[in-house]
């Protein structure tokens, strides 16, 4: 990205789009004397859409400086998630998002927390950009209290009500009504507000994204969806799998813009044209073209169906983290010994904070039947004994 201009300290335009404070990457790090740049992005291509995206994107060295920050620790705990399930310290299934943290974290520059989120099983990053931890994470693979379903939801089924944010959702496509659901909420309240609908290209060929499609059209509700292509539906590329995997024109009658969904500043500026362009005119596409470094779950190994070197090329070529680390280093926002100690800090607090979920507690053994009754039935747990059930509830009150 080459330099255009430099200009005068100032709120970026995630902070003005977002329209109130938040704790997470869409306000600018304090930064004192901070300075604001425009750099160009990677043009965008149009659906049904006569101008799009900014390519000319405002940031900062606080904006940058928070994304790399924010990126570069969903990528460790990723790894460390991996190397958990590994361990056998962690359980389930786990599906993780390394090589496609520019999708959270640009996406979170443009929004609030009032705008919902509704997203698939590989969701771990997700929930950190709206403003979770990695202990809550890390805690629920293990299958502790502290996770971020209280351990009973596990990796696909991460949950943040305060934010927002509904999931992790683990059947394929089933989820997306549910963000038309969620637009359709946010319009009748007249609260200016979006929910976003995000969903891998395997996913985009199921019948009820159509139906979501059109319903939230016929209603022009304020709903983005948003295809994260990592060009891998399981083990099958999106040039097999789909007649068509021009996933932004896919709508049809909805408007569809492609993303560089590896740059994070160019998805920053596609969200916030999003967002106002659904508060207008309903809904539209996002299809963000990004990859993931690890195959599709824990039991994929991801190097069968395509080469190491297609993923080492990416690596070279695309990674957001990097990609933020050049643009620091290029208008000398930060140094590469500031950025290493950054990275070590980041290191250190990702261990300790897994440590710490290591350590909580797991949840009592009553949890195992919460949420099947809205009363429980004094239901109690005995042990294993032949031809008894293990749970008795009292006499009379399984009617």
């Amino acid at each position: 990205m080459a330099l255009l201009k430099r200009l005068p300290a100032q709120l970026s335009v995630a902070a003005r789009c977002s329209g109130s404070l938040r704790s997470f990457s869409a306000i600018p790090e304090a930064v004192e004397d901070d300075e604001t740049v425009t750099v160009t992005v990677n043009p965008y291509k149009l659906h049904r859409l006569d101008e799009g995206p900014p390519t000319e994107v405002e940031t900062s060295k606080g904006e940058l400086l928070g994304m790399f920050k924010t990126m570069y620790t969903m990528r460790r705990m990723e790894l460390a998630a991996d190397l958990l399930y590994k361990q056998k310290l962690a359980r389930g299934f786990l599906h993780l998002a390394d090589g496609q943290e520019a999708v959270p974290t640009g996406m979170e520059a443009a929004l609030t927390f009032q705008d919902s989120i509704i997203q698939s099983y590989r969701d771990h990053c997700t929930f950190l950009g709206r403003g979770g931890t990695v202990r809550e994470v890390i805690a629920e693979l293990l299958g502790k209290e502290t996770g971020a379903a209280r351990g009973l939801g596990g990796s696909m089924h991460l949950y943040k009500k305060e934010h927002n944010f509904y999931g992790g959702e683990g059947i394929v496509g089933t989820h997306i009504p549910l963000g038309a659901g969620l637009g359709l909420a946010h319009k009748i309240r007249k609260d200016g507000h979006v929910a976003l609908a995000l969903y891998g290209d395997g996913a985009a060929n199921q019948g009820q994204v159509a139906e979501a499609y059109n319903m939230a059209a016929i209603w022009d509700l304020p709903v983005i969806f948003v295809i994260e292509n990592n060009h891998y539906g399981m083990g099958t590329s999106d040039r097999r799998a789909s007649k068509s995997a021009q996933y932004y024109t896919r709508g049809d009658y909805i408007p569809g813009v492609w993303v560089d969904g590896m740059d994070a500043l160019s998805v920053k500026s596609a969200t916030a044209f999003a967002k106002q362009h659904v508060l207008q005119h309903g809904p539209l596409m996002l299809e963000m073209d990004t990859y993931r470094y690890h195959g599709h779950s824990i039991s994929d190994p991801g190097s069968t169906y395509r080469t190491r070197d297609e993923i080492q090329g990416i690596r070279r070529a695309r990674d957001p983290i990097e990609h933020v680390r050049n643009l620091l280093q290029e208008h000398s926002f930060a140094d590469s010994g500031e950025l290493k100690r950054i990275e070590k800090d980041i290191k250190k607090d990702v261990a300790d904070q897994i440590e710490q979920a290591k350590q909580d507690a797991y949840p009592p053994i009553e949890n195992l039947w919460l949420n099947i009754y809205k009363d429980g039935l004094g239901a109690k747990l005995r042990g294993m004994e032949m031809g008894r059930p293990k749970i008795q509830l009292p006499e009379g009150s399984a009617k």
